[in-house]
């Protein structure tokens, strides 16, 4: 039986507001509503739609939301889906990137950051153990995973490099050795078809044959919606306003963002800092500690460094205007090309189910993500524990080595503690993080 759009909304808008959890906190969210309770879709189907949305850049969970929606209702429904499933967390990104840019530098304030950083190195070390446990099946993999790695971490190699030579390898060792380029697949059939699938086997969805005219519509439409603010404030305010270049910026983030907002978070922060002296370093550390407690993808990071862009390079505007048109624009750039991959490459992947090339692709992508995922776990704790760096190049290598005698004992066992908390003791993200907070609270005696 069809949905109705009326019910799909009140089931995207709670998705949105329990997406908590990172990518895969919010992926199982939406497994457990959207396969288990609603019956919307089958394990099969959504795994192939993960496997896609993994395959792109940007944040999967929201990809995959957009995916199930435009299944259900065409484009207003991955439109309803996508939106939903980021408006909340924006919301409250921007007021929280608000209070940090207001009222940061109190001692209360700053003494909670302190410790929320600390906590944040907890959260990216339990990520790439998370999906090493998932994406590293054997000797193969693992070895894809050490290579990305060691070409990030030494040689600087760019992430979509690292994704095109993965998949590549994956395309390759899916004909060569099937058996150590496969995909996970479902947990068998149900005893009856979810709706999604029932209305594909009878002919209902027609929207999910892919034509050629549709993807050049796709395209067009979704190419303008893109650029077209980043035009508009080029035509206002100039080419040189900082609205402009964030707009570019991050527009090309959105399409280097393989392997999701920890991936690119180490890029990002490098350009934000050094390049355009957008923020100082440690400020991202406290923009992903923000983007951890609330709902939404973590890419929402880009929210809070959008809003400290605009507001320090405000004029002629307002700061508190540019700021909230600063985090307007990142999330634009960054989300939009979301809706552009879906809507033009979904109906050629539902021909692909089952394509055991694409798996293969896929799995290795996968791996590869664990080694990039690891770079950014190694660049946190180095930032986090040592106050000190200096720049060392040789042998074709660049590394920001830590200067040992800036190391931050707080911060080590504050990281440590906090490690224990969720590796050890099960202890939820949320509740790290408070803990984490109230502990810098302490630890400048404050409480």
């Amino acid at each position: 039986m069809p949905i109705s759009f009326a019910e799909a909304l009140r089931v995207w808008l709670k998705i949105g507001l329990l997406s908590f959890g990172g990518p895969a906190g919010q992926i199982a969210t939406m497994h457990r509503i959207l396969v288990e309770e609603k019956r919307w879709i089958g394990e099969a189907r959504f795994l192939h739609a993960l496997n896609y949305c993994m395959l792109l850049p940007g944040p999967e969970a929201t990809q995959l939301a957009t995916y199930v929606g435009w299944l259900l209702h065409r484009t207003p429904g991955g439109l309803a889906a996508g939106i939903l499933f980021v408006l909340p967390g924006f919301a409250v990104m921007l007021a929280l990137s608000i209070l940090y840019a207001g009222y940061r530098h109190l001692p209360l304030v700053e003494a909670a950051f302190f410790g929320i950083k600390a906590a944040v190195l907890a959260v990216v070390v339990e990520a790439v153990l998370r999906i090493g446990r998932r994406a590293l099946k054997n000797a193969a993999q693992t070895t894809l995973a050490a290579l990305a790695f060691v070409a990030i971490f030494l040689f600087a190699v760019p992430f979509p490099l690292i994704v095109l030579a993965a998949g590549l390898v994956g395309l390759v060792g899916a004909r060569l050795r099937p058996d150590l380029f496969a995909a996970a697949g479902g947990h068998g059939p149900a005893p009856d078809k979810p709706v999604i699938d029932a209305l594909i086997d009878e002919n209902l969805l027609t929207h999910v044959d892919p034509t050629p005219g549709r993807a050049v519509r796709m395209l067009v439409v979704w190419g303008a919606l893109w650029f077209a603010p980043v035009l508009l404030a080029a035509l206002v305010l100039g080419t040189s306003h900082v609205l402009v270049a964030e707009g570019l910026f991050f527009s090309k983030t959105a399409v280097v963002t393989f392997g999701g907002a920890y991936a690119v978070l180490a890029y990002v922060a490098q350009q934000a800092v050094e390049n355009y002296g957008w923020l100082v370093p440690g400020e991202m550390l406290d923009g992903l500690g923000l983007a951890e407690t609330t709902p939404g993808p973590l890419i929402l990071v880009l929210t809070f460094v959008g809003y400290l862009a605009a507001l320090r390079q405000a004029a002629p505007l307002d700061p508190l205007l540019a700021g909230a048109l600063g985090a307007i624009m990142t999330t634009w750039v960054t989300f939009v090309p979301c809706f552009l991959w879906i809507f033009l490459g979904a109906p050629y992947v539902e021909r692909l189910r089952g394509n055991k090339l694409a798996a293969g692709a896929l799995a290795a992508i996968t791996a590869a993500v664990v080694g990039v995922v690891l770079n950014l776990a190694v660049w946190f704790a180095l930032k986090v524990v040592f106050r000190e760096h200096i720049d060392w190049a040789g042998a074709g290598m660049r590394l920001d080595l830590p200067v040992g005698a800036s190391l931050d004992p707080a911060a080590l066992v504050l990281a440590v503690a906090s490690m224990l908390a969720m590796l050890r003791l099960r202890v939820g993200m949320a509740w790290t993080l408070a803990g984490a907070a109230l502990a810098g609270l302490i630890w400048r005696g404050l409480l």
